[in-house]
């Protein structure tokens, strides 16, 4: 805005001669419309999309609005393929009644927090262009593909006097697990409980870039406790995701594991310790076997072996011619 001002005292010295003053607001509001039009250009953060149509919500705001009438807003062109629509309630009688707001039905009991007396509730359809912002801030979505647009329903704060000051961000709960629902029948690209074989799943956008996968409540609807941006996913054929196991399932493997292994180490020994005591217990008994022959043979170690005889000698005999004579 303040690169306009230049442009602002240019024309206003000028106008009187060269340019109607119609002439110079026209040329302002299109260079303003230019300027919006970049910094919406430039919005890769989701939480920088819920302030920019905050602010819009907010600017289009009439105190004529009826309570508990959703009213569409209208979007510069930057952000075609948005839509938004919003509606104002009393906080009890939220609560005591419940509501139904386009694709959102809030049960009986939904909790606002902090509600002085009314609020203004938002509601987001970001379409198929604007929901693939969400792929490049949730890590999370890798692996899995988005199969309706993303849905949003967030919450401010609505006093009498409506301004920029007194906005602010108010939470939406409900104790039951489906207090909040998201129909997403008439948006979802395969009517049927699965796509292609593979089951559909709720995710919930969570604000510190995790996502939360749940299962539906009833086909294309989905229950959350607390506002927020919610999808239908299903796991991506391309590429598949790895769950993360459990730590104590990761511990129970790992004692599993540990104990197989200590079992086949105590086998092995075992072994080892059998064939030793074999292969004694079968030179031992050929030692003993060649000891117990008529021709003995002595071991010297365990290698060579040396045959022995008896210790006996033959008794000397005199031959019969070499007698002497009597």
């Amino acid at each position: 805005m303040g690169s306009l001002l230049p442009i602002y005292r240019t024309l206003r010295l000028t106008g009187s001669n060269h340019l109607s003053r119609t002439c110079m607001i026209l040329l302002l509001l299109s260079l303003l419309s230019k300027l919006i039009l970049t910094e919406a250009q430039g919005i890769k953060s989701t939480r920088l999309l819920d302030l920019v149509i905050r602010d819009y919500t907010f600017k289009s705001f009439n105190k004529h609005f009826k309570t508990g009438t959703p009213y569409n807003i209208n979007l510069p062109s930057n952000l075609t393929g948005i839509t938004v629509y919003t509606s104002r309630y009393r906080c009890g009688s939220l609560k005591r009644y419940g509501a139904t707001i386009n694709e959102f039905y809030l049960k009986v009991g939904v909790n606002v927090h902090p509600c002085i007396e009314r609020i203004l509730i938002v509601t987001q359809n970001l379409g198929n262009n604007w929901s693939n912002i969400y792929y490049d801030n949730y890590d999370a979505l890798l692996g899995y593909q988005l199969v309706s647009p993303v849905l949003g329903l967030l919450a401010y704060n609505s006093g009498e006097n409506m301004n920029f000051n007194t906005e602010f961000e108010v939470k939406v709960r409900s104790s039951d697990k489906a207090g909040i629902q998201i129909d997403f029948s008439n948006y979802t690209i395969n009517g049927s409980s699965t796509l292609d074989g593979r089951i559909k799943m709720c995710a919930t956008f969570e604000g510190d870039g995790k996502v939360k996968l749940d299962k539906e409540v009833a086909p294309n609807i989905c229950g959350a406790m607390s506002h927020g941006h919610f999808g239908l996913v299903v796991q991506s054929p391309l590429l598949p995701v790895r769950k993360k196991m459990k730590r104590w399932r990761v511990a129970f493997a790992c004692s599993v594991g540990a104990a197989i292994a200590v079992f086949l180490v105590g086998l092995l020994l075992i072994a080892m310790f059998v064939k030793v005591k074999k292969k004694a217990r079968l030179e031992e008994m050929e030692r003993r076997a060649y000891e117990e022959e008529a021709l003995q043979v002595s071991m010297v170690g365990h290698v060579i072996r040396v045959h022995t005889a008896s210790g006996t000698r033959t008794a000397p005999r005199i031959e019969q011619h070499l007698r002497p004579p009597r």
